[in-house]
Formats: structure tokens, C-alpha cells, sequence
């Protein structure tokens, strides 16, 4: 029998789950044991859980799981070092040569683990099969405009927290914005087709803000971008990747513009193809605005996990585009698995 474990969540603020009640139910009716790890912050309470019958156990147990368990999270495990003896699904950003990523791989192997990440689960013609990219993008847009609203009172944007659910958010920005009695700012997207580009399309239309949408065609040229410039808020919605041409250059801090704002929700700092050259680290929930530029202002905010702070949409959402290929875990070496398999295999061998 299968057995999938549901670890809870340690990193700070991260109240997501990639496994609904109802998905639970539906595993379990397939045959697949479910166990679900006690939890201070998860979104959803453990008694639904519990009512679609799964077994539960105390809050960080997953070392002690049964050694053939698949342990299922999202972020990163405790950094102590320890050997990792069970099969992982979670996403392990360990791919890329990411230094962190090294010793995450240094702990399966010394524990004779498998790591199956997420984000590499695909289907047969390389794409993802479960992404968070919408409510990245809904709620990028709006920790955005929340730095812009700062500006508008003369300061720069204090912490972010999550919400129980979208409206919640669409009401606290509402408010805001009201409270100011200016005009709607105006925002360019890129990447607008996509997932992420349309959640923070939403978010904006929700708020009244005059939006362009871009994508692939409105950036072949390769640039320069003057109309970036001429907005007050932009929203990179892109990857950085080879050949992805500069976005925002680092002229651009003093340039004569409206632009004030720049929300990086693909959040890629550290990479060499970066299209926005004005700020070199993420931000955080605490201090959710990096300002690079004094005079004319600029802001920069670039959070790594914003879909947290929507857990309850992006939980579920996230989960229903996971739940069919869970229903598959009796078959590790086939499909979205095999291939996620496959792509371990190649880092560590």
C-alpha cells in the first residue's frame, strides 16, 4: 500500500498545504494511506483532515515516518543536516547549483533517499503539471501597490502579512487606496499571458489600475523599453533566462520616469539574465521594499514565497492541479514521476 505523509510546514509564515481534506478522501478511497502531521500554522484545521479519515501524527515526526512513507511537503526541510532515508516530494530548488541545494542533495545521498520535486513534475511535453503562478502573480501585484500606497503617504512599505482569503485582501488594499483620495496608479505587465501575469492582471482590475499587457511579441525587439518608464508600476511576471532581454537597465534609477515601484514576481536576483539590473537580493514579508533610488524614488519588492500570503486560494488550487498525479504514486518509475526520477538521477549521479 501506498503511504503518503503530509509533513507540516516549518519555514516562518508558510501556512500552504499541496493536499486538500477532499483530496485526502479521494486517495483513501483509492487504496493510498494518508497521514497528516499535526500543524501550528497550516491553513487548514487537521479535523478535516481527520474527518476524511486520515491517520494523523505529531507536528515534525516525518524522520520517524515508516521508511517506505513518501514524505509530501512544499518548502524546505530543517537545515540539521541529517541523512534523508525516505522518498521526498516538495520542492527542493537544489537543480541550478544552488549552494543550499548541494547539501540537500549531500543529505539524500548519504541517507539513500529520492527527492521528487515539484517543480519538476511535467508532462510528456515538458510542461509543469501543478504551479502556484497565479496567486504569485495576484499577490505580487498587490504587496505593489501596497509599496506604492507607502509612497504616496511619504514612506516606504512596512511588513506584509497573509490573509484568510483574497477578498480579504482586495478589502485591506481597497481601503488603502480610498484612504489616499488620489488617482488609480497605472501598471505594465510582462508576462501577461501566462499564469503569473494573469493573476496580477486580476488583482489589478480588482483595484481599478489601469494596466498594459505585455508579453513575448511586445519584447522582441530586445529593447530599451521606454514605456516600462512611463508607468508607475511595473510587474515582471517572467523568468530570467538566456537570451531574456533588460527590462529595467540600472540607468533607469535616474532616469526621468513615473515608473516608482517594481514588482519582481519572478523574483531572480541572483541571476546573470535578469532583466531588472537595479537591485541584487529579495525582499521579505518584514521588509517587503528595497528602495534603490532616493531621488526620483524607487522601490523594489521581490518576495520568494507570495503565494503564502493567500494560502487558502493557492492551497487549493495548487492541490487540485496535483491530486490526479497523486493518485498515481503506486507508479514511481512511470509518467510525471519517472520523468521527475529521471531528472534526480541525472543531478546526482
Amino acid at each position: 500500500m501506498v503511504h503518503l505523509w503530509v509533513r507540516s510546514e516549518s519555514r516562518a509564515h508558510e501556512e500552504r498545504v499541496g493536499l486538500t481534506p477532499q483530496g485526502a478522501a479521494r486517495l483513501i478511497a483509492a487504496g493510498i494511506k494518508v497521514t497528516i502531521e499535526e500543524s501550528r500554522q497550516r491553513i487548514i484545521p487537521i479535523a478535516d483532515y481527520i474527518a476524511a479519515g486520515c491517520t494523523t501524527a505529531p507536528e515534525f515526526s516525518w524522520p520517524d515516518a515508516p521508511r517506505d512513507a513518501i514524505i509530501f511537503g512544499l518548502k524546505e526541510l530543517p537545515d540539521d543536516g541529517t541523512p534523508l532515508p525516505h522518498c521526498h516530494i516538495m520542492f527542493g530548488h537544489a537543480y541550478k547549483g544552488q549552494p543550499a541545494g548541494k547539501v540537500l542533495l549531500d543529505r539524500f545521498s548519504a541517507g539513500g533517499g529520492l527527492l521528487l520535486d515539484l517543480e519538476y513534475l511535467t508532462d510528456a511535453d515538458g510542461r509543469r503539471v501543478a504551479a502556484f503562478g497565479y496567486w504569485a502573480g495576484y499577490a505580487g501585484a498587490g504587496v505593489a501597490l501596497m509599496c506604492w500606497m507607502a509612497q504616496q503617504r511619504g514612506e516606504i512599505a512596512g511588513p506584509v502579512h497573509g490573509y484568510p482569503s483574497a477578498n480579504h485582501m482586495l478589502a485591506d488594499l481597497q481601503q488603502g487606496l480610498e484612504a489616499l483620495g488620489t488617482a488609480r496608479p497605472t501598471a505594465l505587465i510582462i508576462g501577461a499571458l501566462g499564469r503569473v501575469g494573469t493573476g496580477a492582471a486580476d488583482l489589478c482590475h480588482a483595484m481599478g489600475v489601469a494596466t498594459t499587457k505585455w508579453d513575448m511579441a511586445e519584447t522582441a525587439s530586445g529593447g530599451p523599453f521606454p514605456q516600462i518608464l512611463a508607468h508607475d508600476i511595473f510587474l515582471n511576471c517572467i523568468l530570467a533566462r538566456p537570451g531574456t532581454p533588460v527590462f529595467v537597465p540600472v540607468s533607469a534609477k535616474v532616469a526621468a520616469r513615473s515608473l516608482s515601484v517594481i514588482g519582481d514576481i519572478a523574483c531572480d536576483p541572483d541571476s546573470d539574465f535578469s532583466p531588472i539590473k537595479v537591485y541584487d537580493r529579495t525582499t521579505t514579508w518584514d521588509a517587503p521594499a528595497l528602495r534603490v533610488n532616493d531621488a526620483p524614488v524607487l522601490d523594489v519588492t521581490a518576495i520568494d514565497n507570495l503565494p503564502s500570503m493567500l494560502p487558502a486560494e493557492s492551497s487549493a488550487d495548487f492541490a487540485d492541479q496535483l491530486l490526479p498525479h497523486l493518485l498515481a504514486l503506486d507508479a514511481l518509475d512511470q509518467g510525471v514521476w519517472g520523468r521527475a526520477r529521471a531528472c534526480y538521477d541525472r543531478v546526482v549521479a
